[in-house]
């Protein structure tokens, strides 16, 4: 298996995600309530941040990816844990 940055960022990625999942469902609802509260600000930030940086114009295509790409990963995040917050109903 080849070995080049790429491939590492991405199984570092995976495991992240997946150690963020499993301590999400080790933690009580008031955890979760505030974990979600957390995330949704950071989220907020960085779509100002996104805004800010593309209404400069600069250079900054590369920052902007990066963050655009840690503001999705928050929204799943934050998703996974309003899913698990909220009750199914059945109809």
């Amino acid at each position: 298996m080849r070995r080049n940055g790429r491939t590492q960022g991405y199984v570092a990625a995976k495991h992240e995600e997946r150690f963020e999942n499993e301590q999400n469902f080790r933690m009580t609802e008031e955890e979760m309530r505030k974990a979600l509260a957390m995330l949704q600000v950071e989220h907020r930030d960085l779509d100002i941040a996104i805004s800010a940086l593309t209404e400069s114009g600069g250079p900054n295509l590369l920052q902007v990816a990066r963050l655009k790409k840690r503001k999705l990963r928050l929204k799943d995040q934050i998703a996974a844990i309003t899913d698990y917050l909220t009750p199914d109903i059945i109809a």
